[in-house]
C-alpha cells in the first residue's frame, strides 16, 4: 500500500509541477532569443517592470526616456513573462511598418475593445483591408473642405471664452478648454450631432461619459495588476467603465438610426439637403452610410466601431498636438511674430472672417510649426505592432509574434536627421531639408499602409485653432521646456495642463 500511495504522489506532484516545469522551459528557450538583445536586466515573473516601482504616474515617461537613451536603436524589456523589443531607429521602424505584412497591433490595444471593437485601430487582416478602403474616400479634400466652418465656428467659440483669461497678468492653463473644443468639433464632423461640450462642460451626459471612458482607460493602462481581465472586471473601477461604455454605445446607436432615417428619406424624397439654400453639411457617419449602401460591407455595429474610433483618435491627439505647438510659439516670441504676419497677410486689416481651406492652405509656416512640435511632442509617443514574420533587426533575431514597441519620440530625436535635435526650428520642414530625410524618421501619424487615416484632418483643425487663437491674443509661456512635465498616458499629455499669459492683440 506504502508503495502505490508513493506512486500517487509523484504523479500527483508530477501533475501540479508539469506545468511550471514546461513554462520555465518555454521561459529559458525564450531568453536565450532574446536575452542577447541589450536591455535592463530582467527577474523571474516581474521581467524588467521593477524599473516602475515606486514610481508616480508622471515618472513614467521619463523612466521609459531614460531607458531608451541607454540602449539606443534597438533593446528588449520583459513587461512580466512577455518580452518585447523596442526600436527608435528609421530604419528599423520601416522593416517593422512598412510592410503590409506586420499590421496587427500590440496586445495594449485589447483594453480598448469593448469600447471600439473592431474599428480601423484595432482590426486586423482583411477586415482591417475592407474598412480601410471603404472609409479613405470619407478624407477626401472636398469632404475635408466642409469641415473648415466646423473648425472656425467652434474656434471662435473658444477665443470668446478665453478673452475673460486675457491681459489680467496671470496665466491660464489652455488645456481644458482646447479639450472641449476639440471635443465638439469632433462629435459635429465625425456624427453630425452638436454636444455643446465647451457651454455645457460636462452637464452633457455623452461629454461626461467619454471622458470618464478615457480616464478609465488610463488608469488601467499604469497598473500593470488590472491588465487581467479578471482582476479588472472585479475593481472598483469595472462598474463605472461598464456604465459609461453603455452610454456612449447607445447614444452612437441612437445617432446611427437616426442618421439612417434621415438619408433614407433624402433618397426617397429627393431632397438635396439644402435649407435656405445653403447645403447641409455632411458628417463622417453620413459618407460612411451612403458608401456602405452600395457594398452592405458594414453591420449597424460595425458603423457604431468605425465612428467611436473616429471619436477616440480625433480627440485626445488633437487635444495634445494643439497644447504643445502654443506652448512653442509662446516660448519662442521671434517666430510667433512670424506666423502672425503670415496671419495678418491673409487676413488684412484686421478682418475677422472665418478661416477657408484656401486660407489654411497658404499657412505654410505655421504648418512648419506644427509639424516641428509634433516632431518634439508627438501625440503618440510610442505605438506597438505584432510581428507576423520572424525578421532580423539590427543583427538579432526577433521571431513571429513578438510585440515591437516603436519609440516615435526618440526617432524624432535622431541626430543624424535632426541636429541639435531638441531646439525648435520650423525650418526644418522646408522643402529643401525634407526631400532627403529618411521616410521613416518622422512619424507622428505612423507611417506605411496603417498610417493615420485622419492626418490631414487633424492638420486642418490644428491651423485653423491656432491661427484662431493667435489672431486674437499674443502667447507668452508661464513655464519653461525644463519645466513642463510630459505625461506618458498612450497620448503625450503636458502635466498640469498648459499655462499661457494671454495679451489682446486688439
Amino acid at each position: 500500500m506504502s508503495e502505490l500511495h508513493t506512486i500517487v504522489h509523484g504523479v500527483l506532484v508530477f501533475l501540479v509541477f508539469a506545468p511550471f516545469l514546461h513554462w520555465l522551459m518555454k521561459r529559458w528557450q525564450l531568453s536565450k532569443i532574446y536575452d542577447v538583445i541589450p536591455g535592463p536586466k530582467a527577474y523571474p515573473l516581474i521581467g524588467t517592470m521593477y524599473t516602475f516601482f515606486g514610481k508616480k504616474h508622471h515618472e513614467i515617461f521619463y523612466v521609459i526616456d531614460k531607458r531608451t537613451r541607454t540602449y539606443p536603436d534597438i533593446h528588449r524589456v520583459w513587461t512580466a513573462l512577455v518580452p518585447e523589443v523596442r526600436i527608435s531607429k528609421a530604419e528599423y521602424v520601416e522593416q517593422v511598418i512598412s510592410s503590409s505584412k506586420h499590421i496587427e497591433k500590440s496586445t495594449m490595444y485589447r483594453f480598448l475593445h469593448d469600447w471600439l471593437g473592431e474599428g480601423l485601430l484595432t482590426s486586423k487582416g482583411e477586415r482591417w483591408f475592407q474598412h480601410r478602403k471603404l472609409i479613405t474616400p470619407t478624407f477626401h479634400f472636398n469632404i475635408l473642405d466642409g469641415f473648415c466652418d466646423v473648425f472656425a465656428e467652434n474656434s471662435a467659440e473658444m477665443v470668446e471664452l478665453l478673452k475673460p483669461h486675457a491681459d489680467t497678468g496671470k496665466p491660464v492653463n489652455v488645456y481644458p478648454f482646447i479639450a472641449k473644443l476639440t471635443l465638439d468639433i469632433i462629435c459635429e464632423t465625425a456624427m453630425g450631432v452638436k454636444v455643446n461640450a465647451q457651454s455645457e462642460g460636462e452637464d452633457n451626459v455623452y461629454v461626461k461619459a467619454v471622458y470618464e471612458l478615457s480616464r478609465l482607460f488610463l488608469e488601467r493602462l499604469v497598473r500593470p495588476w488590472l491588465h487581467v481581465n479578471f482582476i479588472w472586471n472585479r475593481s472598483r473601477f469595472a462598474k463605472r467603465y461598464t456604465h459609461a461604455l453603455n452610454t456612449v454605445h447607445n447614444y452612437t446607436r441612437e445617432v446611427i438610426r437616426d442618421r439612417k432615417t434621415a438619408l433614407e428619406t433624402k433618397q426617397s424624397t429627393g431632397d438635396d439637403g439644402e435649407t435656405f439654400g445653403r447645403k447641409k453639411r455632411l458628417a463622417f457617419l453620413d459618407l460612411l452610410l451612403e458608401g456602405n449602401q452600395a457594398s452592405k460591407l458594414l453591420t449597424d455595429e460595425d458603423v457604431r466601431e468605425e465612428v467611436d474610433t473616429f471619436m477616440f483618435e480625433g480627440h485626445d491627439t488633437t487635444t495634445a498636438g494643439i497644447s504643445w505647438v502654443l506652448f512653442l510659439l509662446a516660448l519662442h516670441p521671434e517666430i510667433q511674430d512670424r506666423v502672425y504676419e503670415e496671419i495678418e497677410s491673409i487676413f488684412p486689416d484686421g478682418s475677422d472672417r472665418p478661416a477657408t481651406m484656401q486660407d489654411l492652405n497658404e499657412m505654410k509656416l505655421l504648418e512648419r510649426c506644427i509639424k516641428e512640435s509634433l516632431r518634439l511632442y508627438p501625440s503618440v509617443s510610442f505605438f506597438g505592432r505584432t510581428l507576423s514574420d520572424d525578421v532580423q533587426l539590427a543583427g538579432f533575431h526577433v521571431p513571429a509574434k513578438t510585440i515591437i514597441g516603436i519609440h516615435a519620440y526618440h526617432v524624432h530625436r535622431d541626430e543624424r536627421f535632426y541636429p541639435d535635435a531638441e531646439r525648435f526650428d520650423p525650418d526644418r520642414f522646408l522643402p529643401e531639408n525634407t526631400e532627403n530625410r529618411h521616410p521613416y524618421a518622422y512619424i507622428p501619424f505612423s507611417a506605411g499602409p496603417r498610417n493615420c487615416i485622419g492626418q490631414k484632418f487633424a492638420l486642418l483643425e490644428e491651423k485653423s485653432i491656432v491661427s484662431g487663437v493667435l489672431r486674437r491674443f499674443r502667447l507668452r509661456s508661464a513655464r519653461t521646456r525644463e519645466e513642463q512635465t510630459i505625461m506618458h498616458e498612450l497620448i503625450t499629455r503636458p502635466k498640469d495642463g498648459i499655462l499661457l499669459y494671454l495679451e489682446s492683440r486688439k
